[in-house]
């Protein structure tokens, strides 16, 4: 949906208290409310709540894209939407809205940063007081072990057992043999992206197959890495199954059967994966970045708690160490089940991040001078287009 259009139907057919409008698709929303539509009564009042939900993202173009947005020329200055030389969508989001939300609470901090600010480090820092982070919630409708249809058999934290049915169903769709089916299974469903840290795998993956383990991976995305797990595969035979796609079924199958889930990325603004890791006993193993911080806590041997295990460091090592980590405690039967039952007794529904949301939206209101709304259920229009 265009901005101009996404407003035109608020102002005409569907009234809302606010507007939720998700990364640089969108962006162009707050802009034209506080410049185009900045005299116009029936909806120059609107709060904008603009979720980030990657700012590697930005929505950049050349100058020209200024007039084809029906931009007025004076918004081309730093201060506006100009950033190096071009137009940035994100910036005008970033600027024009009344509250930025992103979704974890770390991944907020993180954009602060010039590491993972993208260069707009400085406008998120000057937005701060307007910044929250929410974790996403998940659909347990859809990802829970007791309720998914994907799966061989359902089961549940109060009766494991049909964990290992799951199990041998993955093996036998990846081809692994039947003398490694004893071996601690990891798990890997995901963009093939730097982003995920598939380069620490490359740079590791011999010494990560001198392990006592086997593999199953599933995704699409930079060739290198496509090649990679196809040339581990090939190398590994029988302890390595590859499937290059998409593939939400076989999604389902690993989370439910694999023994443990890695997710080592470079940066992760929330991640899905793990949380859905966490309610089927699969044990993640994630870098404490993000999300990944957020949702997964350190297994502490000595308290029985802890959901996961994590690395801070950026590397190789560091990776191999928390992989090795889980490995020595999978050994342990008693200590592996409750590691899986902690993770499989957290919630990440939708139930905690609505609230969080609605209270979101009552502060941009309350930032423009508005009224709770009426009996305090806040009408949000959402836009998730693009221009």
């Amino acid at each position: 949906m265009r901005s101009g259009s996404a407003i035109e139907t608020v102002k005409q057919v569907w009234p809302a208290d606010v507007i939720h409008c998700h990364d640089w698709q969108t962006a162009l929303v707050p802009l034209l409310l506080r410049t185009a539509y900045g005299d116009d009564p029936a909806v120059r009042d609107i709060p904008v709540v603009f979720t980030i939900h990657n700012m590697g993202y930005h929505g950049s173009f050349a100058r020209e894209a200024m007039e084809r947005a029906g931009l007025p020329a004076i918004l081309f200055h730093p201060a506006a939407v100009e950033f190096f030389g071009r137009v940035n969508f994100l910036k005008a989001g970033l600027v024009y809205s009344d509250y930025l939300t992103t979704v974890s609470k770390t991944y907020a901090k993180e954009i602060q940063t010039p590491e993972f600010g993208y260069g707009l480090d400085g406008v998120v820092r000057n937005r701060a007081d307007r910044l929250v982070g929410i974790v996403n919630g998940v659909d347990y409708s859809a990802w829970s072990p007791e309720k998914d249809r994907l799966i061989p058999v359902k089961y549940s934290a109060k009766d494991l057992s049909g964990k290992q049915v799951c199990k041998q169903a993955v093996l036998d769709l990846f081809g692994i043999a039947p003398e490694y089916a004893a071996r601690p299974l990891i798990g890997i469903v995901s963009r093939f992206a730097d982003q995920k840290g598939f380069d620490l795998i490359a740079l590791k993956a011999q010494e990560l197959m001198r392990e006592e383990l086997s593999l199953v991976v599933l995704g699409s995305g930079d060739k290198k890495y496509e090649e990679l797990f196809q040339a581990l595969a090939s190398t590994f035979a029988g302890r390595v199954g590859v499937k290059i796609a998409y593939d939400n079924e076989i999604a389902h199958k690993i989370e439910a059967g694999a023994d443990m889930f890695l997710m080592p990325s470079r940066y992760e603004p929330c991640g899905l994966n793990q949380i859905y890791s966490l309610k089927y006993g699969t044990v993640p193993i994630v870098r404490a970045t993000g999300g990944l911080a957020d949702t997964v806590e350190e297994f502490d041997l000595e308290h029985g708690t802890g959901t996961g295990f994590k690395f801070t460091e950026y590397s190789g090592d560091a990776m191999m160490y928390a992989i090795r980590q889980a490995l020595h405690h999978c050994a342990d039967e008693r200590i592996w089940k409750r590691i899986q039952l902690n993770g499989m007794s957290k919630d990440f529904s939708w139930k905690g991040p609505a609230a969080e949301y609605a209270r979101v939206y009552e502060a941009a209101r309350a930032a423009r001078g508005l009224r709770p709304a009426a009996g305090n259920q806040t009408q949000a229009a959402t836009s998730n287009g693009s221009d």
